[in-house]
């Protein structure tokens, strides 16, 4: 019988399962091909077997095609708050070549992710969840090189759950009083680039499971790229991320 390299996860959806049930499989699959059934407890194993059987056969003799990065949905999440940043600051009275911190920050994690290509299953996107207070961290340095404007980290996401489902979680911790949205000048933003890649480089290339044995030349310097244009992933927010 074929086997499968990518989870089957909308076919359990037509199956009737329910999409936390379908969460958890994803999970689970995700987590075992990257280290193994060995890694998980009794109670997981027999869940993801349960799921497996109740799929039907692969019968194409082919495996299922493999999600590429900017399918996977941690991904997808970056570029969701990337873009509603974007669109946002095109409503904002900036001066001339001003931009945001804070997409400057997310582009720069993309560029590292698009060089790496790292498996992003559930180990590697518990060890993300680091990288939020050092965002938090370099967003404050940003507030004091430059002015800031009010922003609502939080509106874009609950826009959007309030359309589809979603699991994605806020970009930042706390309960979104917080709207300062640090901008930096056209003198002050290569800088910030660099000390940004500098510290998101370093936590993703030593933390990051599947990043442990890559034979990725080292990513010395992040500039911006069309690979952070404002053409948008697709939407589909069903994500194993909270």
């Amino acid at each position: 019988m074929p086997k499968e390299t990518s989870h089957r996860g909308d076919e359990l959806k037509t199956l009737g399962w329910s999409e936390p049930e379908v969460n958890r499989y994803v999970e689970l699959f995700e987590y075992r091909q990257r280290w193994g059934a060995m890694n998980l407890e009794r109670e997981d194993r027999l869940f993801l077997r349960k799921a497996e059987h109740a799929l039907p056969a692969i019968l194409s003799g082919r495996a299922a095609a493999k999600k590429s990065t900017n399918e996977k949905s941690y991904y997808r999440w970056l570029r969701f708050h990337l873009d509603a940043m974007k669109a946002a600051e095109a409503g904002m009275d900036l001066a001339e070549n001003e931009q945001g911190a804070w997409p400057i920050m997310l582009e720069v994690e993309l560029r590292i992710i698009d060089h790496y290509e790292p498996v992003l299953g559930l180990p590697d996107t518990i060890k993300a969840k680091a990288l939020g207070p050092l965002r938090e961290l370099l967003a404050a340095q940003a507030a004091a090189l430059g002015s800031t404007q009010s922003y609502d980290f939080q509106a874009a996401l609950i826009d959007l759950k309030a359309k589809e489902s979603s699991r994605w979680r806020h970009l930042r911790d706390g309960d979104g009083t917080d709207r300062t949205y640090p901008l930096l000048s056209a003198e002050a933003a290569p800088g910030f680039r660099d000390e940004a890649h500098r510290e998101i480089h370093g936590l993703i290339r030593s933390s990051f499971p599947s990043l442990a044995d890559t034979d990725k030349s080292e990513l010395t310097n992040v500039q911006p790229s069309e690979s952070q244009s404002s053409d948008s992933q697709p939407s589909d927010s069903q994500s194993s991320d909270d």
